[in-house]
């Protein structure tokens, strides 16, 4: 099997594209029974069974500051696009999960 090919399209190059393929007239007519009745029958469908029963909405509060970082690193999550510092922000989420882990782990072994 070859790999999937993603193609990029503009608005406007995806409004010439066509109607496409979806009935919306008979999706927008269906109950919403219908439409489960659908999906479980879609073969391709897949079935999550999540427990939510412990989910929690964490919302962080961002904080402002002020932080020296060397040129290079800078420039180089700017050059990446708008919302660098979003990005920035998500580096060092992971890398404290990861040391969260660790210590973990460690605490473990000494248990």
């Amino acid at each position: 099997m070859s790999e999937p090919r993603i193609v990029r399209y503009s608005y406007e190059e995806a409004m010439n594209l066509g109607p496409g393929e979806t009935d919306w007239e008979h999706l927008r007519n269906m109950t919403d029974e219908e439409i489960e009745a659908a999906a479980a029958s879609d073969p391709d469908s897949v079935p999550f069974g999540l427990d939510w029963s412990e989910a929690e909405l964490v919302i962080p509060k961002k904080q402002p500051v002020s932080i020296r970082l060397d040129e290079d690193v800078l420039a180089y999550f700017k050059e990446t696009g708008p919302r660098y510092q979003t990005r920035i922000n998500k580096v060092l989420r992971s890398y404290v999960k990861a040391q969260k882990i660790k210590e973990k782990a460690k605490d473990k072994k000494k248990a």
